[in-house]
């Protein structure tokens, strides 16, 4: 059984016991392991004796998003469609939108359940679907350890809030839930989209018209199968030392599983209870990282509509930013050459490199890139624009709540007033004699090279 906290009724709307099926709507939880929706649903499907349906919708147009993004994305999908079908449960997907797909179903539908999202994007979706359906709609919470309202109800301004209040009901909320066996299979004869398939990506990305924006230079694979291969990587190899060295751009110590976590195609629950078991004294630092600034970045989207912006700040980080936005320069750059890596600072470059071509940034060095772009833009307003777009472009993990979190700390989130200075005010600097201060840049500058 799913648990029922995880589970919100969205409307007061009944189960139509002479509708057809049960749907399933995915789009958040892009996988059939450890997927709560997916559960909670075979178990409504089972109790009303429906078969069901898993639905899943193809936007043709996502701000910032390239076929980069989508082939990933697809590539988990086909693996999703593959295990349903060994299940006897049918997948179905539109190409003419998410939302349109949908609405196409809709007297199909004896009962609708979706996975949770919180961008506004994601919540607009829904929304829409939740002001057209008659019938009974679910939400499930399944891309986070802790429920968002359980953790809290408001927006919290630190970790050190979140992680006291989570930290008694991660053991509660960290119970596996098993996937139950459909009991009324279907062949989908009577429905549309029924012969889509999704092994022809090629097809797909050029039937949506999906910008390339070059392709990664590292060829990262999208799916389940391959989230757990690069998380038993990272315990292999990285997870022991994690502590000591997850900080340095020398070296590459990080976990990658953060566009699978993007995509839904590995659950937070399962890394958790797979990590928590293992006895390596490293394990508290992933954790913190996993859990409580995951979900703190979480926290900050679903609770602030402004997070996407440059007023969705704190007041603070806002009034300094401004009082200081006529401040000289030590240098302004244009979008052009942010975009290709060709400013003056070799350490900036090779991060803007490292994104461009791999898809991916150093964690640390994120943090510089985002404070850079702030000195060197012409405003603070734009600057913060600047780094939206090409965090959001160039990301594998682009559009996800750790990117506007980590790019808003660059401005001063979830952060504490320094001692002011120009142009940042009383928000955190960083410059590159600190980089090299702690690192050896060098070796940074050549292995991304």
């Amino acid at each position: 059984m799913v648990d029922e906290l995880r589970i919100t009724k969205r409307n007061t709307k009944m189960e139509k016991h002479e509708k057809s099926f049960v749907f399933y709507w995915m789009q958040a939880s892009q996988r059939v392991e450890h997927n709560e929706a997916l559960a909670f649903a075979i178990e409504k499907a089972n109790a009303l004796a429906k078969p069901l349906i898993v639905y899943f919708g193809l936007a043709a147009q996502y701000d910032w998003a390239s076929a980069r993004h989508y082939r990933f994305m697809l590539e988990g999908l086909v693996e999703v469609q593959k295990e349903l079908q060994k299940r006897s449960i049918q997948m179905i997907v539109s190409s003419i939108g998410v939302v349109e797909g949908l609405k196409t179903l809709l007297e199909s539908i004896a009962c609708l359940i979706v996975d949770a999202g919180y961008t506004k994007i994601e919540r607009t979706w829904r929304k829409q679907i939740l002001d057209t359906i008659e019938v009974a709609m679910y939400e499930v919470e399944a891309n986070v350890l802790v429920p968002v309202e359980i953790a809290s109800k408001k927006e919290l301004y630190n970790a050190a809030l979140l992680r006291k209040r989570i930290e008694p009901m991660l053991s509660y909320f960290s119970q596996t839930t098993t996937i139950p066996k459909i009991l009324y299979p279907n062949t989908l004869d009577s429905l549309p989209f029924a012969d889509t398939r999704l092994e022809n990506i090629a097809g797909i990305l050029a039937t949506l018209e999906i910008p390339e924006l070059g392709e990664s230079a590292l060829k990262v694979n999208g799916g389940t199968p391959q989230a757990y291969k690069t998380l038993e990587s990272f315990i292999e190899h990285h997870l022991s030392g994690y502590d000591a060295y997850h900080n340095d751009p020398a070296v590459s110590y990080g976990s990658n599983v953060s566009p699978y976590l993007h995509f839904g195609q590995i659950s937070v629950v399962d890394i958790y209870n797979i990590i928590k078991s293992l006895d390596i004294a490293d394990v508290p630092a992933f954790l913190e990282q996993l859990i409580v600034r995951r979900e703190l970045a979480i926290n900050f989207v679903y609770y602030n509509p402004l997070y996407d912006t440059f007023e969705g700040l704190p007041q603070w980080a806002q009034a300094t930013l401004i009082q200081h936005e006529y401040d000289k320069r030590p240098v302004v750059y244009d979008f052009k050459t942010l975009e290709e890596g060709t400013t003056d600072d070799p350490y900036w470059n090779a991060a803007q490199h490292e994104m461009v071509r791999a898809g991916t940034m150093h964690s640390y060095m994120r943090m510089y890139w985002g404070k850079k772009i702030l000195e060197w833009s012409p405003t603070p307003q734009q600057g913060f624009a600047w780094a939206l777009q090409l965090n959001n472009m160039y990301q594998a993990d682009g559009r996800d709540p750790n990117g506007y979190a980590g790019l808003a700390w660059c401005f001063g989130k979830h952060d504490r007033p320094w001692p002011e200075r120009t142009v940042f005010g009383s928000v955190r600097y960083m410059n590159a004699k600190g980089l090299e201060r702690k690192f050896n840049m060098s070796a940074y500058v050549d292995r991304i090279n």
